[in-house]
């Protein structure tokens, strides 16, 4: 029962998240980080990328952004609140593996 309940909590977030979102691209509200600091974040373009693989456009999604293909997974991180795998190594290992590759990503836009 505790698990439906916070799945449902996970489902309600994912909506409000959404919608913040759609405020942002509504009212063309730049990338905070980038107003900021002047330098791109490490997501950039991954709110191009994920509209991309939404329509299937899976070549503009990766020229967006490299890391795409992670959105799924990690949204499954999220709904499962970390446990999406039965072994807590297997967890914590694709996550360090999504995490250097958007570090990755990173450096080499940087350069």
């Amino acid at each position: 029962m505790k698990r439906i309940k916070e799945l449902k909590n996970n489902l309600l977030l994912t909506l409000i998240y959404i919608a913040v979102l759609l405020i942002f691209w509504y009212f063309e509200i730049p990338c905070l980080f980038k107003h900021f600091f002047g330098i791109s974040c490490p997501g950039c373009g991954m709110s191009r990328a994920v509209l991309s693989a939404i329509k299937f456009d899976f070549a503009s999604a990766f020229s967006y952004h490299p890391m795409v293909w992670s959105m799924p997974i990690l949204y499954l991180f999220f709904l499962f609140n970390g446990k999406v795998f039965n072994k807590k190594w297997l967890d914590l290992g694709i996550l360090v593996a999504i995490a250097l590759g958007f570090l990755i990503n990173f450096i080499v836009k940087l350069v």
